[in-house]
Protein backbone atom coordinates (compact mmCIF):
# COMPACT_ATOMS: atom_id res chain seq x y z
CA UNK A 1 0.00 0.00 0.00
CA UNK A 2 1.23 3.69 -0.98
CA UNK A 3 0.65 5.59 2.40
CA UNK A 4 -0.84 8.54 1.03
CA UNK A 5 -1.48 10.91 4.15
CA UNK A 6 -0.19 12.05 8.04
CA UNK A 7 -3.04 13.30 10.10
CA UNK A 8 -1.78 13.64 13.48
CA UNK A 9 0.89 16.52 13.84
CA UNK A 10 1.80 19.37 15.70
CA UNK A 11 3.15 22.78 14.85
CA UNK A 12 4.51 25.87 17.38
CA UNK A 13 0.74 26.48 17.83
CA UNK A 14 1.16 23.33 20.49
CA UNK A 15 4.07 24.98 22.15
CA UNK A 16 5.92 22.15 22.32
CA UNK A 17 6.69 21.42 18.79
CA UNK A 18 8.94 23.43 16.39
CA UNK A 19 7.71 23.86 13.02
CA UNK A 20 5.08 26.40 11.52
CA UNK A 21 2.53 25.02 9.28
CA UNK A 22 3.55 26.30 5.97
CA UNK A 23 6.61 24.13 7.10
CA UNK A 24 5.22 21.16 7.76
CA UNK A 25 2.85 20.97 4.87
CA UNK A 26 5.49 21.49 2.98
CA UNK A 27 7.19 18.74 4.58
CA UNK A 28 4.55 16.49 3.65
CA UNK A 29 4.59 17.44 -0.02
CA UNK A 30 8.31 16.77 0.20
CA UNK A 31 7.73 13.31 1.58
CA UNK A 32 4.96 12.51 -1.46
CA UNK A 33 2.06 12.63 0.53
CA UNK A 34 -1.10 13.41 -0.90
CA UNK A 35 -3.22 14.16 1.95
CA UNK A 36 -2.29 16.49 5.04
CA UNK A 37 -3.78 16.84 8.47
CA UNK A 38 -2.85 19.80 11.17
CA UNK A 39 -3.91 18.82 14.54
CA UNK A 40 -2.34 21.31 17.51
CA UNK A 41 -3.38 20.45 21.15
CA UNK A 42 -6.17 21.81 22.66
CA UNK A 43 -6.55 24.71 25.65
CA UNK A 44 -5.61 22.23 28.53
CA UNK A 45 -2.93 20.94 27.21
CA UNK A 46 0.32 23.37 29.05
CA UNK A 47 1.70 25.43 26.94
CA UNK A 48 -0.66 25.58 23.90
CA UNK A 49 -2.47 27.54 21.97
CA UNK A 50 -6.18 29.74 23.49
CA UNK A 51 -9.34 28.56 21.60
CA UNK A 52 -9.26 31.20 19.54
CA UNK A 53 -6.55 29.77 17.30
CA UNK A 54 -8.98 27.11 16.37
CA UNK A 55 -11.78 29.71 14.69
CA UNK A 56 -10.29 31.08 11.85
CA UNK A 57 -9.12 27.84 9.90
CA UNK A 58 -11.65 29.63 7.48
CA UNK A 59 -8.38 31.93 5.94
CA UNK A 60 -5.91 28.34 5.70
CA UNK A 61 -5.82 27.67 1.52
CA UNK A 62 -7.24 23.85 1.32
CA UNK A 63 -3.99 23.17 -0.82
CA UNK A 64 -0.49 24.32 -0.01
CA UNK A 65 2.73 23.16 -1.71
CA UNK A 66 0.32 20.57 -3.75
CA UNK A 67 -0.99 18.34 -0.57
CA UNK A 68 -4.26 19.09 0.31
CA UNK A 69 -4.95 20.28 4.20
CA UNK A 70 -7.09 19.35 6.80
CA UNK A 71 -7.28 21.50 10.21
CA UNK A 72 -8.05 20.15 13.34
CA UNK A 73 -7.78 19.50 17.11
CA UNK A 74 -6.33 17.11 19.03
CA UNK A 75 -8.43 16.94 21.84
CA UNK A 76 -7.46 16.12 25.51
CA UNK A 77 -10.03 14.05 27.53
CA UNK A 78 -10.55 15.18 30.28
CA UNK A 79 -12.55 12.75 32.73
CA UNK A 80 -14.02 9.29 32.86
CA UNK A 81 -16.99 10.35 31.32
CA UNK A 82 -15.06 11.40 27.74
CA UNK A 83 -15.46 14.92 28.05
CA UNK A 84 -13.00 17.35 25.67
CA UNK A 85 -11.92 20.81 25.68
CA UNK A 86 -13.20 22.39 23.27
CA UNK A 87 -16.85 23.68 23.08
CA UNK A 88 -19.66 22.87 20.09
CA UNK A 89 -19.24 26.19 18.73
CA UNK A 90 -15.13 25.71 18.11
CA UNK A 91 -15.86 21.86 16.93
CA UNK A 92 -18.38 22.51 14.29
CA UNK A 93 -15.87 24.86 12.32
CA UNK A 94 -12.80 22.39 12.61
CA UNK A 95 -12.77 19.08 9.80
CA UNK A 96 -12.24 16.47 12.31
CA UNK A 97 -10.75 16.30 15.40
CA UNK A 98 -8.18 13.57 17.63
CA UNK A 99 -9.26 12.90 20.98
CA UNK A 100 -6.42 11.38 23.35
CA UNK A 101 -5.72 10.99 26.77
CA UNK A 102 -1.91 13.16 27.85
CA UNK A 103 -0.90 12.82 31.56
CA UNK A 104 -0.93 16.31 32.13
CA UNK A 105 -4.95 16.92 31.57
CA UNK A 106 -6.24 13.73 32.93
CA UNK A 107 -5.97 11.83 36.26
CA UNK A 108 -5.64 7.73 35.61
CA UNK A 109 -8.66 5.75 36.82
CA UNK A 110 -9.50 1.87 37.19
CA UNK A 111 -9.28 -0.33 33.92
CA UNK A 112 -12.85 0.64 33.77
CA UNK A 113 -12.77 4.21 34.58
CA UNK A 114 -10.33 4.51 31.62
CA UNK A 115 -12.69 2.78 29.24
CA UNK A 116 -15.06 4.38 30.03
CA UNK A 117 -13.38 7.82 29.30
CA UNK A 118 -12.39 6.67 26.01
CA UNK A 119 -16.42 5.36 25.34
CA UNK A 120 -17.21 8.54 26.18
CA UNK A 121 -15.07 10.09 23.04
CA UNK A 122 -15.95 7.70 20.53
CA UNK A 123 -19.65 8.36 21.38
CA UNK A 124 -19.01 11.71 20.96
CA UNK A 125 -19.89 13.12 16.69
CA UNK A 126 -16.82 15.49 16.17
CA UNK A 127 -14.32 13.06 17.39
CA UNK A 128 -13.30 10.95 13.79
CA UNK A 129 -9.93 9.52 15.32
CA UNK A 130 -8.75 8.29 19.10
CA UNK A 131 -5.13 9.03 19.46
CA UNK A 132 -2.37 6.51 20.75
CA UNK A 133 -5.07 4.49 22.68
CA UNK A 134 -1.47 2.21 23.66
CA UNK A 135 -0.15 3.67 26.48
CA UNK A 136 0.01 1.30 29.15
CA UNK A 137 0.19 3.86 32.01
CA UNK A 138 -3.78 4.32 31.10
CA UNK A 139 -4.60 0.33 31.10
CA UNK A 140 -7.99 -0.26 29.41
CA UNK A 141 -10.47 -3.01 28.36
CA UNK A 142 -9.08 -3.08 24.57
CA UNK A 143 -12.30 -5.51 23.62
CA UNK A 144 -14.70 -2.55 24.90
CA UNK A 145 -12.99 0.23 23.03
CA UNK A 146 -12.35 -1.69 19.63
CA UNK A 147 -15.61 -2.96 19.79
CA UNK A 148 -17.26 0.71 20.13
CA UNK A 149 -15.10 2.09 17.39
CA UNK A 150 -16.32 -0.30 15.07
CA UNK A 151 -20.00 -0.04 16.01
CA UNK A 152 -19.42 4.27 15.79
CA UNK A 153 -17.58 4.74 12.91
CA UNK A 154 -14.63 6.03 14.98
CA UNK A 155 -10.80 5.18 13.62
CA UNK A 156 -8.27 4.15 16.31
CA UNK A 157 -5.03 5.03 15.80
CA UNK A 158 -1.97 3.49 15.27
CA UNK A 159 0.71 6.51 16.48
CA UNK A 160 4.22 5.60 14.75
CA UNK A 161 5.94 7.72 17.41
CA UNK A 162 4.81 5.46 20.23
CA UNK A 163 6.75 2.63 19.04
CA UNK A 164 9.87 4.60 19.59
CA UNK A 165 12.28 3.52 22.05
CA UNK A 166 11.80 7.26 23.43
CA UNK A 167 8.17 7.17 24.02
CA UNK A 168 7.00 7.34 27.52
CA UNK A 169 4.42 5.46 26.86
CA UNK A 170 4.48 2.30 28.53
CA UNK A 171 3.49 -1.15 26.27
CA UNK A 172 2.70 0.29 23.48
CA UNK A 173 3.78 -2.37 21.27
CA UNK A 174 2.23 -4.98 23.15
CA UNK A 175 -0.98 -3.18 23.69
CA UNK A 176 -0.94 -2.52 19.78
CA UNK A 177 -0.70 -6.16 19.11
CA UNK A 178 -3.58 -6.67 21.56
CA UNK A 179 -5.67 -3.74 19.87
CA UNK A 180 -4.90 -4.94 16.08
CA UNK A 181 -6.06 -8.62 16.99
CA UNK A 182 -9.09 -7.12 17.81
CA UNK A 183 -9.69 -4.80 15.07
CA UNK A 184 -9.84 -7.89 13.06
CA UNK A 185 -11.84 -9.38 14.86
CA UNK A 186 -14.74 -6.70 15.12
CA UNK A 187 -14.05 -5.36 11.74
CA UNK A 188 -12.69 -1.98 13.12
CA UNK A 189 -10.30 0.48 10.90
CA UNK A 190 -6.88 1.78 12.08
CA UNK A 191 -5.20 4.88 11.01
CA UNK A 192 -1.75 5.32 10.85
CA UNK A 193 -0.44 8.60 11.83
CA UNK A 194 3.17 10.59 13.37
CA UNK A 195 2.51 12.58 15.94
CA UNK A 196 5.33 14.70 14.57
CA UNK A 197 6.42 17.37 16.22
CA UNK A 198 8.92 18.63 13.86
CA UNK A 199 9.06 18.42 9.90
CA UNK A 200 11.08 15.91 9.71
CA UNK A 201 8.97 13.26 11.21
CA UNK A 202 6.37 14.41 9.26
CA UNK A 203 4.97 11.42 6.98
CA UNK A 204 7.39 8.91 9.55
CA UNK A 205 5.23 6.20 10.07
CA UNK A 206 8.02 3.52 9.65
CA UNK A 207 7.53 1.65 12.71
CA UNK A 208 3.97 1.42 12.58
CA UNK A 209 4.76 -0.17 9.18
CA UNK A 210 6.56 -2.98 10.72
CA UNK A 211 4.19 -3.46 13.37
CA UNK A 212 1.55 -4.07 10.67
CA UNK A 213 3.82 -6.48 9.01
CA UNK A 214 4.81 -8.42 11.64
CA UNK A 215 0.82 -9.06 12.88
CA UNK A 216 -0.16 -9.23 9.31
CA UNK A 217 -2.50 -6.66 9.49
CA UNK A 218 -5.13 -6.43 6.57
CA UNK A 219 -4.74 -3.80 4.40
CA UNK A 220 -8.33 -3.19 3.82
CA UNK A 221 -8.71 -2.14 7.01
CA UNK A 222 -6.33 1.08 7.09
CA UNK A 223 -7.49 3.98 5.38
CA UNK A 224 -3.81 5.48 4.57
CA UNK A 225 -4.22 4.29 1.03
CA UNK A 226 -7.16 5.96 -0.20
CA UNK A 227 -8.90 9.36 0.32
CA UNK A 228 -11.78 7.31 -0.81
CA UNK A 229 -11.67 5.30 2.15
CA UNK A 230 -11.14 8.24 4.67
CA UNK A 231 -13.94 9.97 3.35
CA UNK A 232 -16.68 7.77 5.35
CA UNK A 233 -14.82 8.96 8.69
CA UNK A 234 -14.05 12.81 7.74
CA UNK A 235 -16.70 14.32 5.71
CA UNK A 236 -15.57 17.40 5.30
CA UNK A 237 -12.49 15.56 3.02
CA UNK A 238 -14.91 16.36 0.74
CA UNK A 239 -14.01 20.07 0.68
CA UNK A 240 -10.61 19.11 -0.61
CA UNK A 241 -11.60 17.18 -3.40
Amino acid sequence: MKDIMDLHTHTTASGHAYNTLYEMARSASEKGLTLFGSTDHAPKMPGTCHEFYFINFKVIPRTLFGVKILMGSELNILDYSGRIDLREGILERLDYTIASIHEPCYKCGTVAENTNAYLGAIKNPYVKIIGHPDDGRFPIDYDTVVAAAAEHHTLLELNSSSLHSTSMRLHAKENYRIMLDLCKHYKASVIIDSDAHIEADVGNHKLAWELIKETGFPEELIVNGSLDRLLPYIPRLKECL
